[in-house]
């Protein structure tokens, strides 16, 4: 029997399967189509959402993407060997036909780790991203000529805190490191930002309500079990980076983003910069307004040689599903969108 809580289930996976092919993930739009339907007919996906589906129950966020991390972390583990042909991520050629009595078999095996994969909230702290951070970053450093403290709130393991270390890719040339492992071919397009700016970041700092360390195995596997298997690029560039941190120092510390952002204080002689990105959307209304508050008095300190800057990634409505890149300074507190990037962030498109 179809109730309103197994319908809204298969809405919201139906939601995410298609949100993932605009993304430019064909196996995800096509695997969750299928564990939306199989929802709505009673199968192993509806037993696996188990109380979740009950009427008046509230379903978490992105439900689709929180099922789906859990079957590829049995796949990347070794625990669905049936499903190893068909995963991209392992070597495998996705197939929905040929993967879908596979995907059944180990969702009704591995019922109660997948219901405890609904309660953990995705984390894959996209690297993409941090080609619209260095954008922000260089325009400051360009604006001011002082050395960047770099703080994140919304930061997972910290990866895009090491963004100064990884090399981008644009039509007019190359940007970063020459020997850095992380290497983004086309990642910028438009008019560049400020490439010879005289970048140093001399502090990274990151906040997050659940920490990942890469340092730790299991911790890197949680990251790659959240990045699309068909996105095999994203892998590449996930595992580069975790390289680089081990070399490159960042200390991410657990805290909600008000409570980070409350404990920040300008310094003489850096620029501040405060920096986020696709998690506002998560954020409750009353810790927005906390953060923005916090900011907006940290601006008045601000001067010529105490510097605050912000910039965000963050969804802008747009109908095409771009995100927008706003870079705010202070002193003179001027907002400005300087680019524009879908969701994982590449390309980013700068403005004039």
């Amino acid at each position: 029997m179809t109730t309103p809580g197994v319908e809204h289930a298969a809405h919201a996976l139906a939601w995410q399967a298609r949100a993932c092919g605009r993304l430019g993930s064909p196996m995800y739009e096509g695997m969750l189509t299928a564990l939306a339907d199989d929802v709505v007919a009673g199968g192993p996906a509806r037993a696996a959402f188990g109380d979740l589906v009950s009427d008046g129950a509230e379903l978490p966020s992105v439900p689709g993407l929180r099922l789906a991390g859990g079957l590829h972390r049995l796949v990347l583990e070794g625990e669905a060997p049936g499903l190893e042909e068909f995963y991209p991520s392992v070597g495998g050629r996705w197939d929905l036909g040929g993967a879908w009595q596979h995907v059944l078999a180990v969702i009704d095996q591995h019922g109660a780790t997948l219901r405890r994969a609904l309660d953990l909230t995705p984390q894959t702290n996209e690297v993409g991203r941090s080609a619209a951070l260095v954008g922000g970053l260089l325009r400051t450093a360009d604006r001011f000529a002082l050395p960047v403290r770099l703080l994140e709130i919304g930061a997972s393991a910290g990866l895009n805190l090491r963004a100064d270390h990884f090399r981008f890719g644009s039509p007019s040339g190359w940007w970063g490191p020459a020997d850095s492992p992380v290497v983004m071919a086309d990642a910028w397009a438009g008019p560049l930002p400020p490439v010879d700016a005289p970048l140093e970041v001399v502090e990274r700092r990151g906040f997050d309500l659940a920490p990942l360390d890469v340092a730790r195995a299991e911790d890197r596997r949680t990251l790659e079990a959240y990045t699309w298997p068909d996105m095999t690029e994203r892998l590449v560039r996930l595992r580069a980076a975790c390289e680089v941190a081990a070399d490159v120092p960042a200390v991410v510390e657990r805290s909600s983003a008000g409570d980070a952002v409350d404990a920040v204080e300008l310094e003489r002689g850096v620029a501040t910069v405060v920096w986020h990105s696709v998690m506002w959307q998560y954020v409750g209304k009353a810790e927005r307004a906390r953060v923005d508050a916090r900011i907006a008095a940290l601006a008045e300190q601000a001067d010529p040689d105490r510097v605050l800057a912000r910039v965000t990634l963050e969804d802008s409505g747009e109908v095409d599903g771009t995100y927008s890149v706003v870079l705010t300074t202070w002193p003179f507190g001027e907002a400005t969108v300087i680019g524009a990037a879908p969701p994982h962030g590449l390309p980013t498109t700068w403005t004039g």
